[in-house]
């Protein structure tokens, strides 16, 4: 019987190597090495499962602290239930996780999840809709109704695994057990495939998907369509469509939480003598009250028109930004109206009198008479 291999020297680490490092250096064999890469080559299989030997033993306390202590020997001396039972495809999920499912391939299991983007525009997000997301994704296959086989063709027991789905292999002391490479798992055969999906039970379909979605979304937010992910293999159930919402910008209003930003410009005139105006809300015309003196940049607010809070009755606000225009092209007689009120504006600034309101109104009401 030839000597037993180091299980260090095996996975070409260092005996002081932690968790991560093994794991690191038996992804890197069991790649190398696997069956599915190199068929019919034992040479591959047979350090496959010797890869697969050592990480079990390294990464196990116990096995490993006896193996550093007795060497083989020492597994060989432990109590029942040490080294015995091996499962190689626990061992590959364990190291490589989702991405490497096709190890487990044969046993039903959950199918993949999915996720897509969907822009909505603003007015959208405010009144809410009814959206269709066209969706690539695996269904079962029509034809063959995800069996695999041609209709009328038989499925038969594998003759490798005598329908187990898995093979076994005694390894000294070891027992490994490992997918079966002839049935993948399923433990059957399948004389003629479906022409449809190739025998995979699977197709690649696109799928219109319907979602309705809620007043007041807004970016970020995400729907979950249960079971409108890809349907598992061997029967196992669809997994689930996430669907996550983008609201494009918007050429009028800006977005802060449930408040929407919009900006208007009023004369210098109306900023000093105050008046009404008209804004445009997302659902439509609104009175705006200047107050008199207001200045560039200050916020008024329109209660109640903004977006609507989720799964409320209430609103959040419009905030206006006001913006004071300055007149161009003055003509002689404007240019000599605010000459004047820069003079009256001065003298009520230096002395501090409170009849500057007055003064104005008096140089208008002059003017007027003239």
């Amino acid at each position: 019987m030839a000597q037993k291999r180091d299980y260090y020297d095996i996975l070409e680490v260092g005996r002081d190597a932690n968790e991560d490092e093994i794991k690191k250096a038996y992804r890197k064999l069991a790649i190398k090495y696997h069956p599915d890469k190199n068929p019919d080559d034992k040479e591959a299989e047979a350090k496959f499962i010797e890869a697969a030997e050592a990480y079990d033993v390294l990464l196990t306390p116990e096995k490993r602290q006896r193996y550093d202590q007795y060497g083989h020997a020492g597994l060989e001396g432990m109590s029942t239930g040490y080294g015995v039972g091996i499962n190689i495809d626990e061992i590959l999920n364990d190291v490589f996780g989702e991405m490497f499912g096709g190890f487990r391939r044969g046993r039903s299991r959950q199918g993949r999840s999915l996720q897509t983007n969907l822009e909505i525009t603003l007015e959208e997000a405010y009144t809410g809709k009814e959206a269709s997301i066209e969706v690539p994704r695996i269904e079962s296959c029509p034809e063959c109704e995800g069996s695999g086989a041609e209709k009328g063709s038989t499925v038969e027991t594998c003759p490798q695994c005598y329908g187990r789905g898995q093979v076994t292999q005694s390894q000294g002391f070891f027992t490994l057990q490992r997918t079966c490479h002839r049935c993948h798992g399923s433990g059957e055969v399948i004389q003629k495939p479906c022409r449809n999906c190739n025998g995979q039970g699977r197709v690649r379909v696109k799928r219109e998907v319907k979602l309705k979605i809620d007043k007041g979304v807004d970016t970020g937010f995400e729907y979950r369509l249960q079971g409108q992910g890809e349907v598992g293999a061997s029967g196992g159930v669809p997994g689930d469509l996430l669907v996550v919402l983008h609201v494009a910008p918007h050429d009028r209003f800006k977005r802060s939480g449930n408040d929407l930003i919009t900006s208007t410009k009023i004369s210098f005139v109306q900023a000093a003598l105050g008046c009404t105006i008209q804004v445009n809300s997302i659902d439509g015309p609104n009175q705006l009250v200047i107050p008199a003196g207001t200045q560039y940049g200050d916020q008024l607010r329109i209660q109640g028109k903004g977006m609507p809070r989720y799964r409320s009755s209430s609103f959040g606000d419009l905030v206006v930004h006001v913006g004071i225009e300055t007149p161009k092209n003055l003509n002689d007689e404007q240019r000599k109206l605010l000459e004047n009120f820069d003079e009256v504006y001065e003298d009520t600034q230096d002395s501090g009198n409170g009849g500057f309101w007055d003064k104005l109104f008096s140089l208008i009401d002059d003017k007027d008479k003239d």
